[in-house]
């Protein structure tokens, strides 16, 4: 089969697992019941082994997909000589106001024939546990059940099973008014459920309700541009609702380069990425995501032996449902996608220390009593904690935003975030009169400030620097006017902006993290997110058509569903890393709302 760009792929998922459904109509990705559960359609890592759902013409044909306006209901129209054919993905969200409500978690597919007459070839092949267990499918009185284990996915709808049991298959010949639906559904099977239009009403009907929850008292969603809303759905997809923790991305082992060994597992909880997360839903005005998520925070800040020293206070990473015991292994069955392996499932960064994560969780709280979410006592405690803790810690090096798999280093942006978290401290207790040793805290963030500005900028080279001591750069230095750490007219900040520009830069604005040891063989390739940083930092430095020019740039790359990766290959344009990106859609809503909107263009992170 061959493997498609991942910027060909559209993402829908139910708040507890995503799909990838490509343009040529098959799923390529998919977990159950859960998104870090193992996969049970892995074609994207091995299009040979890894097993697909996959609805196609017979023929020649070609395709697009968009989404049904404002929603996360995924549409791809097929034209072959003869007629037309609209293919319908979409995962019914569980939740208690539905009235149509699945007992666990499914995939629906409906091919309908728009005009004229389509063949289609129709092929389910399960593989669960990324394609390690034995997979066995069997007919049965509703359609096909597909085994391995305590695993179970039942396909509502009869198909031929092969010989060898591991694979079903029909050809399906619609006339323009005909169509067939599918249900693919984990677990025990369902005799009874809503019919296809009854489901598709109620996801649809609940994407709609959702966003138009989501404004606050300043702005409608109606004013927000195509892009910031996309980027708002994909934004919530990652959000896990029986537990309010954030998705990174919804896969894993997306290749940083084609053939490379930087392949990581991004389908966990990192408390950073989550942070931004809930700081973009805040300005956006959805805010029970945001209560969510602090909530969690707070019962997986308090859990374990608090007097073991050795631990970080925080992981800086969780599973779904607050594990800890995340081992990272190497999957060696799967080849990787355009054989880029190793595969890798877990992530090692578990146990590292990375002291930004506290700053990050300090300013969503702050951004959150900005927008008149109350600060409760019990969330004050959990700051005045943070804070204590930073100000032990912040003279230790650490691993850094990039979680470098070299020798923890005293990177700058950790200490600007050790920073930050101390300020905003500061700022909340004063706002909103909480007791606090302001004074004490005054006098630390005043010495980390000093050091940072001793320490971490390079007069030579005319910017802030990666780490203490060293020479390199790096793009995270661009938040530091839109974290107020400096004024964005300081002399230091407007030539560490050129400098990184001239350096980590590409023509048209895409932006390298930084080039450097960090412990793994291999390059990259520019980060979508560092892009969008630098279009925040050239808007408050009063650059406007400059960041307008690099925002434009950059909106040039992105899929035809206004999805990005994490990365953008240059030369070719196409999408690396996981996909989609939450740090990336971060990026695209706080730009997009400098350019679509007047509102917060003076309001750092």
């Amino acid at each position: 089969m061959g493997y498609a760009p991942i910027e060909n792929y559209g993402l829908v998922g139910n708040l507890e697992t995503c799909a990838l459904v490509g343009d040529d109509g098959s799923v390529d990705w998919c977990c159950f019941p859960h998104l870090e559960s193992g996969s049970v359609f892995a074609a994207i890592l091995d299009d040979e082994t890894g097993g697909h759902f996959d609805v196609r013409p017979s023929g020649a044909f070609e395709s697009e997909q968009s989404y049904v306006e404002r929603t996360n209901v995924l549409e791809t129209t097929f034209s072959v000589d003869g007629g037309e054919a609209v293919l319908t993905d979409f995962m019914p969200v569980r939740h208690a106001r539905s009235a149509t409500t699945l007992a666990t978690p499914a995939l629906v597919r409906r091919v309908a024939c728009t005009s004229g007459a389509v063949e289609l070839d129709v092929e389910f092949r399960p593989r669960f546990d990324y394609a390690r267990a034995e997979t066995v499918l069997e007919p049965t009185d509703y359609g096909v059940a597909a085994r391995a284990g305590g695993d179970q996915l039942n396909l509502h709808r009869s198909l031929s099973v092969d010989q060898d049991a591991d694979v079903a298959h029909t050809t399906l010949a619609l006339d323009e008014g005909d169509s067939v639906w599918y249900l693919a559904q984990y677990g025990q099977p369902e005799r009874e459920f809503p019919s296809y239009e009854e489901l598709h009403d109620d996801t649809v009907r609940y994407w709609h309700s959702w966003l138009r929850g989501c404004r606050n008292e300043r702005e409608a969603a109606d004013s927000w541009s195509a892009a910031a809303v996309r980027s708002l759905l994909v934004l919530r997809l990652l959000i896990h609702q029986p537990t309010g923790a954030i998705a990174a991305a919804p896969t894993t082992s997306l290749p940083e380069e084609v053939g490379g060994v930087r392949n990581w597992d991004y389908r966990f909880s990192w408390l950073r990425d989550s942070a931004l997360t809930i700081r973009t839903l805040v300005r956006m005005g959805c805010r029970e995501e945001a209560r969510g998520f602090v909530e969690w925070c707070r019962n997986i800040m308090y859990q374990g032996d608090p007097s073991d020293a050795a631990r970080p206070f925080y992981h800086p990473l969780y599973g779904l449902h607050g594990e800890t015991d995340i081992v990272e292994e190497v999957i060696p069955n799967l080849e990787g996608y355009r054989e880029s392996a190793p595969v890798r499932v877990g992530n090692a960064a578990v146990d590292q220390r990375q002291l930004d994560v506290y700053g990050e969780l300090v300013l969503a709280i702050y951004e959150m009593a900005r927008y008149q979410e109350v600060v409760t006592d019990r969330l004050w405690d959990t700051v005045t904690d943070i804070v204590e803790y930073v100000c032990e810690a912040w003279t230790e090096p650490d691993s850094g935003i990039w979680e470098v798999r070299s020798e923890p280093r005293h990177f700058v942006h950790s200490k600007v975030m050790c920073w930050v978290a101390v300020d905003r401290a500061i700022r909340i207790a004063t706002r909103r009169g909480f007791d606090a040793p302001v004074e004490t805290w005054t006098d630390e963030r005043a010495e980390i400030k000093a050091a940072i500005l001793d320490r971490g900028y390079d007069e030579d080279r005319g910017s802030f620097v990666r780490a203490f001591g060293s020479e390199q750069l790096d793009a995270v230095a661009l938040r530091m006017s839109i974290l107020e750490f400096l004024p964005p007219d300081d002399p230091r900040i407007v030539s560490t902006i050129e400098t990184i520009r001239d350096k980590l830069a590409t023509e048209d604005g895409l932006v390298y993290r930084y080039f450097g040891e960090d412990g793994i063989p291999g390059h990259e390739n520019p980060f979508v997110l560092c892009s969008f940083w630098l279009v925040q930092s050239l808007f408050r430095a009063g650059r406007e058509d400059e960041a307008e020019t690099v925002y434009e740039n950059v909106m040039e790359y992105v899929s035809p569903l206004g999805l990005f990766a994490e990365e953008i290959e240059p030369e070719t344009g196409e999408h690396r890393g996981n996909f989609p990106q939450a740090f990336s859609h971060i990026g695209l809503v706080q730009c997009a709302r400098h350019f679509h909107t007047s509102q917060d263009a003076d309001v750092p992170e």
